[in-house]
């Protein structure tokens, strides 16, 4: 096997057909929001053998997803080496696919498809897909969706499966809860707790620091903690300004891998963050989010499903939006305010009632 090509194999009972291979490269937050495509072609065919080809950062959520029988992690820049290509080909056609589908509608993730041999190869129709990806497919959905899980879900057409039920399947390994769980028995969590992710993968999706700190602040009046988690020594710095920007109210998070923050998003009352890989995963394991948008659609790329608020007031489209430094206006129209309000909405449709003070 390649160094570069790694291969986790499950223990499952699904050796039947169809055989499916899914490509679903990165990011984090777009494969976790893939999830439910794979779920869908498990509860369509029970027995199918389902394979996900991602890269590496994402690999431990995708092998976490009960619906996903194998996962093939490439590394990031795959594409751009012949000898990796070879490997990855031999390594797909050793067992012939029946069909691939292909959410990500890029060049590289169209030359997996291509590479597997499968005969039947679903992707989409521009501009939902672009570069070369629709000469790599053998069939093309034409997407009418809005958001982009049920936008996924429609390359299950052509296989004669409409609206399935959306879920996520992501089954956490006990080691990652068991973090979880003694994190949440410290003095000032045990009571319960919201989680506040201040980073994101674009200078122009990030809300302003102190803002969080507002709303951590306001939490805090409430009774409610906020633990304010980071990746990285950048959006550590960042949550620790927020932390002292709230005193007693706001606590830093430990360092934690995927699997560990994805427990503590499931044992938090809330979780409110810009549009980010935490973001859905939150989503995922059923915690109320509060989404904040500015660069990207909220309505399109949003928490899925009724138990969410997604703000929005402007909508930053330009070209260098992605761009190291590129400024974060659009971010800024959302007012603490709003979102202090947003996150009381939350918890009383939780609880029935205001949280501590609220009522006052």
């Amino acid at each position: 096997m390649h160094e570069f090509l790694q291969i986790i194999d499950k223990t499952t009972q699904h050796t039947g057909t169809p055989r499916v291979l899914i490509v679903r490269l990165s990011a984090i937050g777009d494969c976790v929001q893939t999830f439910p495509l794979a779920c869908a072609v498990r509860d369509h065919w029970p027995t199918a053998h389902i394979t996900w080809v991602v890269e590496k950062v994402s690999a431990p959520l995708v092998a976490a997803c009960n619906a996903v029988d194998r996962v093939v992690v490439v590394a990031k820049r795959f594409s751009t080496s012949f000898k990796l290509l070879r490997a990855l080909r031999t390594q797909l056609q050793s067992t012939p696919f029946d069909f691939v589908l292909d959410p990500q509608g890029l060049t590289k993730s169209g030359l997996v498809a291509w590479l597997s041999g499968a005969r039947r190869r679903i992707g989409f129709a521009r501009p939902t897909s672009r570069e070369f990806n629709p000469f790599l497919q053998t069939e093309l959905v034409r997407s009418t969706a809005l958001h982009r899980i049920d936008r996924y879900l429609e390359l299950l057409c052509p296989l004669g499966i409409h609206q399935p039920q959306v879920r996520f399947g992501l089954e956490l390994p006990p080691a990652a809860i068991a973090t979880a769980k003694a994190l949440a028995t410290r003095p000032e969590l045990r009571l319960g707790f919201a989680v506040v992710n201040p980073g994101a993968g674009w200078d122009s999706k990030r809300w302003p620091v102190e803002r969080f700190a507002d709303v951590a602040r306001h939490l805090g009046t409430r009774g409610i903690p906020s633990l304010i988690v980071w990746a990285g020594q950048a959006e550590r710095a960042m949550a620790e300004e927020i932390v002292t920007r709230s005193p007693k109210a706001a606590h830093l998070a430990p360092s934690t891998n995927l699997l560990e923050l994805a427990a503590i998003l499931q044992s938090a009352s809330l979780f409110v963050s810009s549009d980010t890989g935490p973001l859905h995963l939150a989503a995922a394991v059923g915690t109320p989010c509060v989404a904040l948008f500015g660069a990207s659609r909220g309505n399109a790329c949003g928490p899925y499903g009724s138990g969410h608020k997604t703000l929005q007031l402007a909508l930053d489209e330009s070209p260098g939006r992605k761009r190291p430094g590129t400024d974060n206006w659009a971010m800024r129209a959302n007012g603490s305010k709003s979102v202090c309000a947003a996150c009381d909405g939350l918890l009383t449709a939780q609880t029935g009632l205001l949280p501590t003070s609220a009522a006052a």
